[in-house]
């Protein structure tokens, strides 16, 4: 079979799906099943609207923020600190042993006050800012 490499601009669903469907079956026979489980907590306004909050994944045992946001007239208040203490409650009902995150080097204190350690960084991701990922066993 001959294959070419050819740039989707941008990809579609479908396009995902058949990357993402050998991946799952070749980790699952490799490794054993993820346990994938999305997660999200809210943060609903008057008006029934989402305002923000945390978006997750849980796979192979651990607990990845993929995103979280309050919304900036809120911040300084403890909601992103309780978002993040809900999910490390959430991983843990779902038997993950940890939590991890990423976030650029400003952000980084956040997530130290909570009990996270840095295990990795890129520099210059964006340039002239620091990218760090971070970890925190449950």
């Amino acid at each position: 079979m001959a294959l070419e490499i050819v740039l989707a601009d941008p990809p579609s669903a479908d396009d995902h799906a058949a990357i993402v469907r050998p991946l799952v079956a070749f980790n699952t026979t490799a490794f054993g099943p993820s346990g994938h489980h999305p997660l999200a907590l809210l943060l609903r306004d008057e008006s029934g609207g989402t305002a923000g909050g945390l978006w997750a994944r849980a796979s192979f045992g651990w607990l990845y923020v993929e995103m979280l946001v309050v919304p900036e007239a809120q911040r300084g208040r403890g909601l992103g600190a309780r978002l993040m203490r809900r999910a490390e409650t959430e991983a843990g009902r779902l038997g993950c042993r940890g939590v991890w995150v990423d976030c650029f080097a400003p952000m980084r204190g956040f997530y130290e006050k909570l009990g996270y350690a840095a295990f990795g960084t890129i520099p210059d991701h964006p340039e002239g800012v620091e990218r760090v990922f971070l970890r925190k066993p449950l």
